[in-house]
């Protein structure tokens, strides 16, 4: 059953949604190979670096889109959540056409408290604008919309990476490393 907004679309877009809505997972090629890395983006983000953190996600981005054979992405980390009295924005996504690649942002920090953001939050909002990517680029759709179809692909790329990244854990339970592995027991 399609979201509230579907009756608003023009017959293009139902069909975009429809075929969106279609496709419910996504699996990756080789997601052992990004293992360390999702590894690496938890330490950063743990240690509150805002360029390790970058450096990571972006080679997050970079392995994943190769092993797609995609167009590469450019990601940029910033600071602070921009913020009105009823939200908050947590990424976005920038298709682009001809030379210039995609761009995904997505902040590091909550804007009320400052704090840097729980990991599986970042993780999820790092993938959610993936999902958009592939939208265009893997499955040719002329939009993304959040269809329940993207939020499945979103889901389906979490659940793949997360408990990947906890085969190589270990720990006692109360270092950094145990947090991780508490983090991907519990269900997305």
């Amino acid at each position: 059953m399609p979201f509230g907004y579907y009756h608003q679309l023009n017959a293009k877009a139902k069909r975009i949604y429809r075929a969106s809505d279609k496709v419910s997972d996504f699996p990756l090629p080789d997601v052992f190979a990004v293992q360390p890395v999702v590894q690496k983006i938890f330490e950063a983000l743990e240690a509150e670096s805002h360029l390790r953190t970058q450096k990571w996600t972006q080679r997050m981005l970079n392995m994943l889109t190769n092993q797609l054979l995609i167009r590469p992405i450019r990601f940029e980390l910033l600071d602070i959540r921009p913020s009105n009295p009823r939200m908050e924005l947590y990424g976005l996504y920038y298709p682009t056409e001809g030379r210039r690649r995609p761009r995904i942002q997505v902040w590091m920090r909550t804007a009320k408290r400052r704090q840097v953001v729980a990991f599986r939050t970042f993780l999820r909002t790092l993938l959610h604008e993936f999902c958009h990517h592939l939208d265009y680029d893997c499955l040719g759709l002329k939009d993304s919309f959040h269809t329940q179809g993207f939020y499945q692909r979103e889901s389906s790329l979490i659940s793949q990476v997360l408990p990947v990244a906890a085969l190589s854990i270990s720990g006692n339970g109360s270092s950094p490393k145990a947090k991780m592995m508490k983090l991907t027991k519990r269900k997305i």
